[in-house]
């Protein structure tokens, strides 16, 4: 009776394993079908662009972003690879001759939430100059520092779990920088920095489409408060800072990410939409 009664606690545990393995390959293959729906996503627009003397929605965009169509003599758009922009869009009118950069979020979901921006805490670390008390607390939060007391993961650390001197020194930095990050996290910086946010909506037959100036949507997203969240995560305005997690366990699970819902920029005012 014990041999059988061991040998079902094997296959049991054996089973969950399996389990727990195949539902972490349905979530790398789910995050793959969705970033291919974004490359042809992209891939889409730019060709729209590219023939924008026949289709209607490019025109839309353009006048969206304040050319008179009668006054554009050529179209030219492209894809950078691994930039802010997505597209990069050369416009020349009869007076000038100016490249728009454009980053696009693709939403099949009124309620769904799109990953903006994901590094390792080293490089946000140093893009934002973090004081040493918020690197530390962040280590603990991603995992690269073990928990200090017991945690709900035994990996590593919620913020609600730290003390109120830290959670304070964390929601303090993050405020006092709050529309700095947000502009990093959605146009970026240099010479690819995105200069329009378009989100597109195919969650219909009809996909919609919105687009508002990086400055617009920035100022958007980075309404509201900075605060930790019930689930010990960090709300900076309409912004969601998590640890990535996932991954199968590998080292990459420890990255910062950031994610937000970019179907409020049809709510957000003066959106311009088809």
């Amino acid at each position: 009776m014990k041999q059988i009664l061991v040998i079902f606690f094997i296959l049991l545990h054996s089973t969950g394993g399996v389990i727990g393995q195949d539902a972490d390959a349905a979530k790398v293959e789910l995050g793959s079908r969705t970033a291919k729906g974004g490359f042809q996503n992209e891939d889409e627009i730019r060709d729209k662009f590219n023939v924008w003397k026949s289709d209607s929605d490019a025109k839309a965009w353009l006048e969206a972003m304040n050319y008179e169509i009668a006054d554009i003599v050529s179209v030219t758009a492209a894809k950078p690879h691994g930039e802010k922009a997505d597209v990069e869009v050369t416009v020349k009118t009869n007076s000038v001759a100016r490249i728009e950069k454009i980053s696009i979020k693709l939403v099949s979901s009124a309620n769904g939430f799109n990953q903006i921006d994901k590094r390792w805490l080293a490089t946000y670390a140093k893009m934002w100059n973090m004081p040493p008390e918020v690197i530390e607390a962040l280590k603990l939060y991603v995992g690269e520092t073990p928990p200090r007391k017991n945690s709900r993961d035994s990996k590593r650390m919620y913020l609600d779990e730290m003390d109120a001197k830290t959670q304070t020194a964390v929601v303090d930095f993050f405020a006092a920088k709050k529309e700095a990050i947000v502009s990093d996290l959605l146009s970026g910086d240099g010479e690819h920095a995105a200069s329009w946010l378009m989100v597109t909506f195919k969650a219909t037959d009809k996909p919609k489409w919105a687009i508002r100036s990086s400055a617009a949507a920035i100022k958007h997203f980075a309404a509201g408060d900075v605060q930790i969240t019930k689930a010990g995560n960090l709300k900076i305005g309409r912004i969601t800072m998590q640890r990535k997690g996932g991954d199968n366990g590998r080292e990459t699970a420890k990255m910062l990410q950031f994610k937000m819902n970019p179907v409020e920029l049809f709510e957000a005012p003066g959106s311009v939409q088809p």
